[in-house]
């Protein structure tokens, strides 16, 4: 379900990528250009499945957060 969430996450308007780090620490962050674009998402029939299948089969607990990115920077050693 999560690579199909992926994919579909990918298709909506204002999508702006993804990272991941389920196997660590179940965590999946996504970017999006608008609250609007996040709303949109949210209101997605299959993604509301998800979230229905998610309650009932797959986690005792989730939390979302919505936060605006005001700066992003890294470094790797070459």
């Amino acid at each position: 379900m999560a690579a199909a969430m992926v994919k579909l996450a990918a298709q909506q308007p204002g999508f702006l990528g993804m990272e991941s780090a389920r196997d660590a620490l179940g965590i999946t962050v996504s970017y999006w250009a608008s609250l609007e674009s996040i709303a949109a998402w949210q209101r997605n029939s299959a993604h509301v499945v998800a979230q229905q299948r998610g309650r009932e089969d797959w986690y005792a607990e989730f939390k979302t957060r919505i936060c605006k990115v005001e700066r992003d920077y890294g470094f790797q050693h070459k």
